[in-house]
């Protein structure tokens, strides 16, 4: 549009507060119904499919400027232009965003009110005793959320933050660690750079697979701290790492928390709650995703001072955090809100 920089910086912005927005519009009412439309013993499940369908989805969308670049698509452009194969990799996005939300909206039967009290054990003196929907407020449903939620909630913390930094923090790091610079206007941090489309593909794969593996494990706590230990170490290991492809070997064990992140947090905070206002909860909960992002990103600044300045620092960082988180799993009291066994 012939924007300044400063102008474009806004625009840029703007334009991806409304993607991100309109990605949680897209995805939140899923995770809803993935709560509303099974029962406990196949909550574990469901999400772990859900987190297999984000991740191969993910997958597609990082390989996607390859591809297309492979068939012919130009991967250059002219400076302040954004080359065709990225382009046409958000339109093919848009659509295939399009055309599955809108399958979902035809397909998907919903409960009516009856039938889904009594496929949750809803009975009539808990709708007595119950807060109506109508009546009820963000600070009574936080006052009375389980503390599952709280806890679980902690542990989200810790995960988000940790992965905030890997976003933010992997081209610089991986430039200073296995291309030895931090110039960003040269061309090794460039390739550098090129290269974190291929790590962060990696990982969707590692997540891939490992969503497989989750359903497997009966004790959702234990899978859970697994996962997100496997991840730590997959971030404290890019610090002796010095071969790009190597990386490979970290990015799919840090694979392996984001798809357990993607659905053991849903499935422990669903199986808590009974069914009602189970959609406003889970809206409650995505703030467990945001806030720690918007804190991590406000310390991120005073961490890497403190850490020295280099930016492979972060990541280890970001391990330390899952770490953490591993530990956190722990102090999860699992519970069960429905009152009969579907």
């Amino acid at each position: 549009f012939g924007l300044g920089v400063s102008a474009a910086m806004v625009f840029g912005f703007i334009a991806l507060m409304f993607l991100d927005t309109s990605i949680n519009m897209a995805m939140q009412p899923f995770k809803m119904l993935v709560g509303d439309m099974v029962n406990e013993r196949q909550k574990g499940l469901a999400y772990s499919i859900q987190s297999f369908l984000c991740n191969a989805g993910s997958l597609v969308g990082y390989l996607a400027p390859l591809v297309l670049t492979a068939i012919g698509v130009s991967n250059l452009a002219p400076q302040g232009q954004v080359p065709q194969s990225v382009t046409w990799s958000f339109y093919i996005g848009a659509g295939v965003l399009l055309l599955c939300v809108g399958y979902s909206f035809i397909t998907i039967r919903e409960m009516p009110p009856a039938e889904y009290a009594r496929f949750h054990g809803i009975e009539d003196s808990d709708k007595k005793e119950s807060q109506p929907k109508s009546e009820a407020n963000i600070f009574k449903l936080l006052a009375n959320a389980p503390a599952t939620f709280w806890s679980v909630g902690l542990v989200q913390f810790f995960c988000w933050s940790a992965f905030l930094y890997m976003w933010t923090y992997t081209n610089g790091a991986i430039a200073q660690t296995v291309w030895n610079t931090s110039d960003p206007a040269s061309a090794a941090y460039q390739e550098a750079g090129n290269w974190v489309g291929t790590l962060f593909a990696v990982q969707a794969i590692g997540s891939v697979l490992w969503a497989i593996v989750i359903p497997m494990f009966k004790s959702h706590k234990f899978i859970y701290s697994l996962s997100l230990l496997i991840g730590g170490a997959g971030f404290i290991s890019t610090l002796y790492i010095h071969d790009q492809y190597m990386l490979f070997v970290s990015y799919l064990l840090i694979g392996c928390a984001w798809a357990a992140m993607l659905a053991l947090p849903f499935t422990i905070l669903t199986n808590s709650l009974s069914g009602r206002n189970l959609g406003a909860y889970m809206g409650l909960f995505n703030g467990t995703i945001c806030l720690p992002q918007i804190i991590a990103a406000l310390l991120g600044g005073v961490i890497l001072k403190a850490l020295g300045g280099a930016q492979v620092n972060m990541l280890v960082a970001a391990g330390v955090l899952l770490l953490i988180g591993a530990v956190a799993v722990w102090f999860v009291r699992e519970t069960y809100g429905e009152r009969t066994a579907n």
